[in-house]
């Protein structure tokens, strides 16, 4: 069972009890149930309501952030098939163009060697 549905559940039946109790209370005493008794009653009823709706609004926000997800990843699929590697042949026939081969040059050391040289 869900957060949510038992967070329902337990604002019913807090309720049920209270309502319960203080209708026999009354029938019997012609009085209600203590303060405290009716306070819990209604405190643990309203705490299961907030948890509630704070977890539909979890599972609201869950769910479209996984339907982003999904879109977003899809449009970078789909901008993927696209493209492909043009950008790697343009450079390739830039180069070849030119007629320059790429040279690879290391880079220096770094950190406290490189200044001590």
């Amino acid at each position: 069972m869900t957060l949510k549905w038992l967070a329902v559940v337990v604002a019913t039946v807090s309720m049920t009890l209270w309502a319960t109790g203080n209708v026999v209370t009354l029938a019997v005493n012609g009085g209600q149930l203590p303060l405290l008794v009716n306070l819990l009653a209604l405190i643990s009823a309203g705490t299961a309501v907030i948890l509630a709706v704070i977890a539909e609004l979890h599972e609201r926000l869950n769910n479209r952030l996984s339907a982003l997800t999904e879109f977003l990843v899809a449009r970078l699929n789909e901008i993927e098939t696209r493209t492909g590697d043009r950008n790697t042949g343009f450079v390739e026939g830039y180069l070849l163009s030119h007629g320059q081969d790429a040279t690879v040059v290391p880079f220096g050391r770094r950190g406290r060697g490189a200044a001590e040289r």
